[in-house]
């Protein structure tokens, strides 16, 4: 459970690769229990920020504290935080029960309190009739149970998991997403992942932050970074469809998702340019008189030239780079 203690915290971290700012004066804070994603599309720095976090890679300033405590300059195996891969780098030559003992093994346990670790973890995470089985013969889903179990066998501080469910098809990353809300759950403890899909932090997530140009554009809830993006990037990139955006004057535009819009009615109009079938809603990308792009929906397919009225039972009144108000 999310408690007020702060987990861990990102003092003004920032990473270089060349003349490239990766990650620019980045702070964060993320706290005791929280099940929190980052979220930005490919090549933002999210992979590179999980690592600065485990210790693999050096930030080139700022500081990072775990639970109070100054790691920045400790080595990753001094840090008490397990990752989990987005390959899931199990061991080939190994099986099941190997993969998820190998940790242990390392650090000197005893074979009996090995054993009751490996037994535990794999009960924890339903794989315990597969602890023979060679990994290669095992299927995505489970071989990131295994990924997890043997993360889970060192009893670390927290867990950092990056594009966990990228590997596995639409079915089981369904379960999977599940499967690490009840983990969370279940142990308490503090879990932060990067993903580039939206729907993976939708549901099961805490807080989001979205990561692009090296800096969290936002941190939130899923529903507040849909509902109420802090600024038009935001706006753009969450929703399965970018924000609609119609100029009122200069300064001031009206933002708004498609299902804020009712189609067929209206003193609004606009022309249609595409047509998009998702499930049974059809989007349609259309252009106003003064050219700005929107999206409305409905539930029939609109010719491309075809004239929509529309009006608006919600809209974001945005202001000098910002959403300032709700109208509804």
């Amino acid at each position: 459970m999310k408690t007020n203690k702060v987990k861990l915290e990102l003092k003004r971290i920032t990473k270089k690769f060349g003349k490239k700012i990766v990650i620019d004066n980045l702070n964060l804070k993320i706290y005791e229990g929280e099940l929190f994603a980052i979220l930005g599309p490919s090549g933002t720095g999210k992979s590179t920020l999980l690592r600065i976090i485990v210790g693999i890679e050096e930030p080139d300033s700022g500081q990072i504290l775990l639970d109070g405590k100054d790691i920045t300059d400790l080595p990753p195996n001094r840090r008490n935080i397990a990752m989990v891969f987005q390959s899931f780098a199990l061991y080939p030559n190994m099986d099941v029960y190997r993969n998820i003992a190998f940790p242990l093994k390392i650090a000197g346990f005893k074979k009996y309190d090995i054993e009751k670790k490996v037994n535990s973890a794999a009960k924890l995470l339903g794989i315990s009739e597969i602890l023979s089985s060679a990994v290669s013969k095992i299927s995505g889903g489970q071989k990131q149970r295994v990924a997890l179990a043997r993360a889970l066998v060192r009893e670390p501080s927290m867990f950092l998991l990056d594009e966990p469910f990228s590997n596995l098809d639409a079915r089981v990353r369904f379960t999977a997403r599940e499967e690490l809300k009840r983990l969370r759950e279940q142990l308490h403890s503090t879990f932060v992942y990067v993903t580039h899909d939206q729907r993976e932090t939708s549901n099961i997530t805490s807080r989001v932050g979205v990561l692009n140009d090296g800096k969290f554009q936002q941190i939130d809830s899923f529903e507040n970074l849909y509902n109420f993006p802090k600024n038009k990037w935001v706006g753009d990139f969450i929703g399965n469809f970018p924000m609609s955006f119609m100029k009122k004057t200069d300064s001031i535009s009206w933002g708004f998702r498609p299902e804020w819009a009712i189609a067929g009615r209206g003193n609004l109009s606009a022309k249609v340019v595409t047509n998009e079938l998702v499930g049974d809603i059809n989007y349609w990308m259309c252009e106003m008189k003064d050219g700005s792009m929107v999206v409305l929906r409905g539930d029939k397919p609109k010719e491309v030239g075809s004239i929509i009225n529309f009006k608006l039972n919600k809209y974001n009144i945005y202001k000098d780079n910002s959403f300032v108000k709700q109208i509804s």
